[in-house]
């Protein structure tokens, strides 16, 4: 099975570290990065240059940018666009409150004009694949995911990836794969599913569907190994030092601003890999400095093994 497989953007995640730690199991064939925000990129922020580190891997990965204002997406995307990387993507499917009610994210599926229109914009500004990253829509309608989408096509963007639920369920309902093939048909250019892939046998099963390649997320970061199972690897990874090593490069290509946050939201993740997970996520939760992160984790394994 040759299908290719995508690192999904997802905030305070999707960042140098995850992404080397995955490509320690082999990779996968795209990384997308956080989403960044245009305006922030433009400014010249303190921490924006973290966030534009495309290693290990420039050729595989994508830049994600969000933002409600044309002109400035477009601008954000031309400087991306002459970094090293294989594309830029466009978020219109956040649905996070605070995204969406300053117009960005999924705010841009409201309008199928106004999304053609900043396509339009953007377009002359990449040279590289242009892709779009949405949802069904504020509401279960196939026919308006459809004529947004060929606008999209129309207007230039390469490769839509779906996550296939409405923009207010979030997470509440099962993501509705059925939507990424029917969308595959509708269009002339790559569909990617993206949603409810929790196992290597989800992955799988996906890959096995009508799309042109799967997006895994939060799975991912549970499971650095997932794509290398996938691909038919035997893998057979140290819990423990896989941790270990996460925190190794979190100290080594994020600011001491990130280190925190990050290792708290990989460890929510990654924590599910043990017995007595939920505790040791407490713990983890607790600590405000990696250092003692490292000794929660390490004491885990020195009284409990896995």
């Amino acid at each position: 099975m040759n299908i290719p497989f995508y690192l999904a953007p997802m905030a305070e995640l999707s960042h140098r570290g995850l992404r080397e730690l995955i490509d320690d199991f082999g990779g996968c064939d795209c990384y997308y990065s956080e989403m960044i925000s245009a305006a922030a990129i433009l400014a010249d922020g303190p921490f924006e240059k973290w966030y534009i580190d495309s290693a290990p891997v420039p050729e595989k990965h994508v830049f994600q940018l969000v933002g409600s204002n044309p002109e400035t997406i477009a601008s954000a995307a031309a400087l991306l666009d002459g970094l090293d990387c294989a594309g830029i993507d466009i978020n219109m499917g956040c649905s996070a409150p605070i995204i969406r009610k300053s117009g960005a994210g999924a705010a841009w599926m409201a309008s199928i004009d106004r999304a053609g229109q900043l396509i339009s914009l953007v377009r002359p500004q990449v040279k590289r694949r242009l892709s779009v990253k949405l949802r069904i829509g504020y509401k279960e309608d196939f026919d308006y995911l459809a004529q947004f989408c060929r606008c999209l096509q129309d207007a230039g963007v390469e490769l839509i990836t779906l996550h296939p639920r409405t923009v207010m369920e979030k997470f509440k309902r099962t993501a509705r794969w059925e939507y990424v093939g029917m969308l595959k048909n509708e269009l002339k250019i790559p569909v990617v599913g993206n949603g409810d892939v929790a196992s290597t046998e989800d992955l799988l099963r996906r890959a096995a569907s009508p799309c042109d390649a799967v997006m895994v997320g939060r799975a991912a970061v549970r499971m650095p190994w997932i794509f290398a199972q996938s691909r038919g690897l035997n893998i057979a990874p140290n819990i423990e030092e896989v941790g270990l090593r996460f925190l190794e490069l979190l100290a080594r290509h994020q600011p001491p601003e990130f280190y925190i946050s990050r290792a708290k939201r990989f460890f929510g993740f990654y924590c599910d890999n043990l017995k007595w997970g939920t505790h040791v996520k407490n713990l983890i939760n607790r600590e405000d400095c990696l250092s003692g992160i490292e000794r929660v984790w390490r004491n885990h394994f020195a009284e409990n093994g896995v």
